[in-house]
């Protein structure tokens, strides 16, 4: 027995994700953490094309729109645009998603769309991050928005959505995902990250929210699961240790230790072993030698490129390889 945390089991999931297993993460902040440990393990993934997407009815939105030309068309409205100190934004996609003028942002939206549209056909596994239950709505055509862009918050209306909206609009957006690709698994995960402006009581019901339809999500339908990483920061971890200096993001430490528990949950032992084995590897790249010209740095260099050509097989080590070849004399 542990007497200073309490930690609990997740049990092992069959979803089996292994190196030749795409995977696409959307959602908050926490997506990106969690995709991007994915990328740096030579996993496909796409992570957060549209930028970071926070609520949830905007992340459906968006996927709703990569699969219909219907929906893409509707999300090109012009009074979705905003112009704002030099630049264009869309309501519905991040502010580090913007261009210099109306015609590009089209141009690049309608880009995305497609590539999200064509990843989203071959890929096998979506994973949801939900940030908060929290909406803006934009008073004059009372449509959900993903980013205000400093406009003035006098043009919209907050309000904590639902959980039967939340959980009416993933039924919907997981009905058009099943539609091109059958085989489609689903992971749903509440963020870990607090929204403290929201105050630290109504973050509460936000999450809670969140929690609550994650729940009738993945009891519903067979081919969703539910990742507790909300919980493995807020209940296993619970310490101030692990968060950053804001006292709302995670440190890498506790994204690590979120990670280690995503993978062993959703991954077999081959591809733990090789996660074992392209850490060792990475640690060893991002060496750097006092001495690089010496005799056991080069003997160094050239145990790392045997071991790189070993993995050619696996996975793509073009870039690595040279990274190592242009430091052998």
């Amino acid at each position: 027995m542990d007497h200073f945390r309490t930690t609990f089991n997740i049990a092992p999931n069959p979803l089996d994700i292994d190196l030749h297993t795409p995977v696409f993460s959307i959602g908050s902040c926490f997506a990106n953490a969690m995709g991007q440990r994915l990328q740096q393990n030579k996993f496909t993934a796409c992570v957060n094309p549209f930028g970071v997407i926070f609520n949830p009815l905007s992340i459906f939105k968006l996927i709703n729109a990569s699969l219909s030309r219907e929906k893409a068309a509707a999300l090109m409205n012009d009074a979705a645009m905003v112009e704002q100190q030099g630049g264009w934004y869309h309501y519905d996609v991040h502010s580090d998603f913007y261009a210099n003028n109306a015609t590009a942002l089209r141009q690049k939206l309608q880009h995305t769309l497609d590539t999200t549209q064509q990843f989203l056909q071959n890929t096998q596994v979506v994973i949801l991050t939900l940030g908060t239950a929290y909406g803006y709505f934009l008073k004059e055509h009372r449509s959900i928005v993903a980013n205000c862009h400093k406009v003035p918050q006098q043009f919209f209306d907050k309000r904590l959505l639902t959980v039967e909206e939340i959980a009416q609009g993933f039924e919907e957006t997981y009905q058009a995902l099943q539609n091109i690709n059958a085989h489609l698994q689903v992971i749903v995960t509440v963020s870990p990250v607090r929204h403290i402006k929201d105050t630290i009581p109504l973050n509460q019901v936000s999450k809670a929210t969140l929690r609550l339809a994650c729940h009738q999500i993945s009891e519903k339908f067979a081919q969703v699961a539910y990742f507790p990483a909300y919980e493995l920061l807020l209940d296993d971890l619970r310490d101030y240790r692990f968060f950053k200096a804001d006292m709302i993001h995670p440190t890498p430490v506790a994204e690590d230790y979120i990670w280690q528990k995503f993978t062993q949950v959703f991954m077999n032992e081959q591809t733990l072993a090789f996660l074992k084995q392209w850490g060792k590897i990475r640690q060893a790249l991002n060496h750097r030698s006092f001495q690089p010209g010496s005799a056991a740095h080069q003997k160094f260099l050239q145990k790392l490129l045997q071991q790189l050509n070993g993995l050619k097989a696996k996975v793509d080590v073009t870039e690595e390889l040279a990274h190592v070849k242009q430091q052998i004399l």
